[in-house]
């Protein structure tokens, strides 16, 4: 699978498939498999790939590794230097910073509001749908930022989120593998980070990878400031440690 993917890269590169109307492989591999994974039922593909593997179990850390390496590859490809600077100037001023991300996606925008904590940096997530989302819209304000990890699917709380954030005067990143062209003129920069064309990588790999980017971007503007954080965080976790009450005679 990954042999013949490969292969189907070095004969078509990036410039001759943005001529035909793609962004890059990911959305030729997934329109060519737009038939097949529609008439098959998601057990049923499971079931082929399992049998495709079998118990091989270097056949199984060489397809993992292989996806994984290739997805990391592609998002480093389809994401412009502009895009990122764009997303990193949103985010660098922004007095809270407002992460999104559900099911697939919670993930990556947990770990992204964690860890811009551990920088110093006001931040909150949010994994709500539905009529639960509108009291994290209420703690929208101007001067905030958002970012948004949402590979593939234009949910209707996707659109609400991005126009109570315009309507606030708050600025949008999206990080996302499809939906650049549908929001890119709605929203402050968009990262592409590819979703898995096989499951057999986790759906958040490549947006955890482009969450630590944004972080140590954000950590580069005021080295201080994090050091100072950092060595809070470790104060903190010394103390709440169990304190030894001496050796046993």
């Amino acid at each position: 699978m990954h042999g013949n993917a490969r292969r189907l890269q070095e004969a078509l590169p990036p410039v001759f498939l943005q001529r035909l109307g793609y962004a890059g492989l990911p959305a030729l591999k997934r329109e060519l498999a737009a038939g097949f994974t529609a008439a098959v039922a998601p057990e049923v593909r499971l079931k082929q790939r399992i049998a495709h593997v079998g118990p091989d179990l270097d056949g199984i850390w060489a397809d993992v590794i292989d996806e994984a390496r290739e997805r990391i590859d592609q998002t480093r490809r389809l994401t412009e230097p502009d895009a990122l600077r764009s997303a990193v100037t949103a985010l660098a001023d922004a007095v809270e910073i407002h992460c999104f991300g559900i099911a697939a996606s919670e993930p990556a925008a947990r770990h992204l509001s964690l860890a811009l904590g551990r920088i110093d940096r006001r931040s909150r997530f949010s994994g709500a749908t539905g009529f639960a989302l509108a009291d994290h819209l209420l703690a929208l304000r101007q001067g905030d930022a958002v970012v948004i990890f949402q590979p593939g699917r234009a949910l209707h709380e996707l659109t609400v989120l991005v126009e109570r954030a315009r309507a606030v005067g708050a600025r949008v990143v999206l990080v996302t593998d499809e939906l650049g062209e549908e929001f890119g003129d709605r929203v402050d920069a968009v990262l592409t980070a590819p979703h898995t064309p096989t499951g057999i990588t986790s759906e958040a790999l490549t947006a955890l990878v482009v969450a630590d980017v944004l972080l140590l971007a954000l950590t580069t503007l005021d080295e201080t400031r994090a050091v100072d954080t950092s060595h809070q965080l470790t104060v903190l976790r010394e103390q709440l440690m169990p304190t030894r009450t001496g050796r046993k005679g």
